[in-house]
């Protein structure tokens, strides 16, 4: 059996191939534009499409026989079709910070405690249905010819299947599904303005939904036999990529953003501070979540834009074991404002401690070290709930620096794994598929076969307790400059 994994990333699009034993076959990428200007932050769904498209002629060119696909996409985008089933405009996405005003309304008129009761989370710019509320306030006429509001991956399952269907990991980052319930909410749709047609068929992640038409078949080079498995959103599917699928597992994805997940048996909510996302899992049940906007964004800014370099390996070789812990330059990570656990769009990156014999390493190692505090701060919002980790799975273009998991050991005090497969959610996304056509039991069945750990990084306990002493300074450099990135967001 040869199944294939969709992962519809902001940057491209990874379509990978795998055999019954979880060996990869075949791994095809492709790019496509990503249209930022101030806050918004858009790409076109027919570029998605057409580059997908693609990669599947050159994957089916070499592999005749798939026997499912399935996807991962880039959660919380707004996708909008018409009533000729044609792109009303291009897809606002996950980092898209124009919405702020409609997520003031949403959290203080509606109030976080109605939107807990009925999503189990509250609103944050990178969700949809701010999205949906700012193109209702702002373009009327486009969203009233409005007949299919999908997300990005469900675009792709679309055009493959011919069906209007999401899963329900994706959905949770709407703030349209009622998470305990798994079903969409009549008391969100009524504040969307969106009646409950407008909205695909909800599916588990490993549900199989059709097959591919004629159409898609004939573009594609798939055989109109090939399962479609609706799939799930980035991060549960990455964490299907890991095998983090039992009740307290962690694990930590170092991509563009950063993300914290824990997988839960049963479903639980911040009540509290509200900074955690209690979203579906793709395994069936249900996962904590916390996200840092700026992880791999960091290191790329600071090292591509500034420092000028691509080379990440040699600028990290200054940085030895013994520096662990005892920088005391500071770095917050919040490019791109921040999501959990302080939800501030305005909020900006910031390098705080420098002085005169502060250099190169220095600052590139408060960088790493900013983003692991950044994903401690979701981490202990996550403890908070009564949630215990002893270790996380690591995956991601970070999980590639050896350096950068002994951070992440050393500041959140676990230890850190590495597996037989760092390709994350498009290996999540075609063990789904594998799932969905049979050949497995169950997604934990799947990932018990197909996943194990190759590598660990120990936390030092002398690291440890240098980096004790440190975060509390760390966790209140946002708190002390709040205002002045208020103050900055209005100039």
């Amino acid at each position: 059996m040869i199944t294939v994994g969709i992962d519809l990333g902001t940057s491209g699009v990874k379509i990978l191939a795998m055999d019954q034993t979880g060996k990869i076959l075949k791994i095809v990428t492709r790019e496509y534009p990503l249209y930022q200007s101030g806050n918004d932050s858009e790409q076109d769904p027919d570029d998605w499409w057409k580059q997908t498209v693609d990669g599947l002629c050159e994957l089916t060119s070499e592999f005749k026989d798939i026997d499912a696909v399935s996807f991962s996409g880039q959660m919380h985008g707004l996708v909008v079709l018409d009533e000729e089933n044609k792109v009303l405009r291009r897809a606002m996405l996950w980092n898209d910070q124009r919405t702020g005003s409609q997520c003031d309304y949403l959290n203080n008129e509606i109030g976080r405690d109605k939107l807990i009761e009925h999503t189990a989370n509250v609103a944050l710019t990178g969700f949809t249905l701010p999205k949906i509320l700012w193109m209702k306030e702002h373009e009327p006429e486009l969203f009233a010819r409005i007949t299919k509001v999908m997300l990005p991956k469900d675009y792709l399952a679309y055009k493959l299947s011919g069906q209007f269907a999401t899963d329900e990991s994706d959905a949770s980052g709407t703030l349209l599904l009622d998470v305990s319930k798994r079903a969409w909410s009549p008391f969100m749709l009524d504040i969307a303005g969106l009646k409950e047609g407008r909205l695909p068929k909800v599916y588990p992640s490993s549900a199989a939904i059709g097959t591919v038409t004629a159409q898609a078949a004939q573009e594609t080079g798939l055989s109109e036999k090939t399962i479609v498995v609706i799939g799930g959103g980035d991060q549960a599917v990455g964490a299907v990529g890991t095998g983090t699928v039992s009740g307290g597992m962690c694990s930590l994805s170092i991509g563009t953003s950063g993300v914290v997940f824990v997988a839960g048996d049963e479903f639980a909510v911040d009540r509290g501070t509200s900074a955690v996302h209690s979203f579906c899992h793709s395994n069936g049940r249900y996962h904590m979540m916390g996200v840092t906007l700026g992880a791999a964004a960091s290191t790329k800014w600071w090292l591509e834009d500034i420092l000028g370099t691509k080379d990440y390996s040699q600028e990290q070789i200054a940085i030895k074991s013994s520096d662990l812990g005892n920088n005391t330059v500071y770095y917050l990570p919040y490019l791109s404002g921040e999501r959990t656990p302080i939800n501030d769009p305005y909020a900006r990156g910031a390098f705080v401690g420098m002085a005169t014999y502060t250099n190169r390493s220095h600052m590139t190692q408060a960088v790493l070290e900013g983003v692991a505090y950044s994903l401690r701060d979701n981490l202990e919002a996550i403890k908070n709930m009564g949630v215990t980790c002893t270790s996380a799975r690591i995956i991601g273009g970070g999980a590639k620096s050896p350096l950068w998991c002994q951070i992440m050991a050393n500041v959140l005090n676990l230890r850190v794994d590495k597996i037989n497969s760092d390709e994350g959610p498009a290996f999540g996304a075609a063990i789904l598929a594998a799932v969905g056509a049979k050949a497995f039991t169950s997604v934990e069945d799947a990932c018990n076969k197909l996943i194990s750990v190759t590598q660990s990084f120990t936390p030092d306990p002398e690291a440890v307790a240098r980096y004790e002493k440190h975060y509390p300074i760390y966790n209140n450099l946002y708190k002390s400059l709040a205002g002045t990135f208020s103050a900055i967001s209005k100039l």
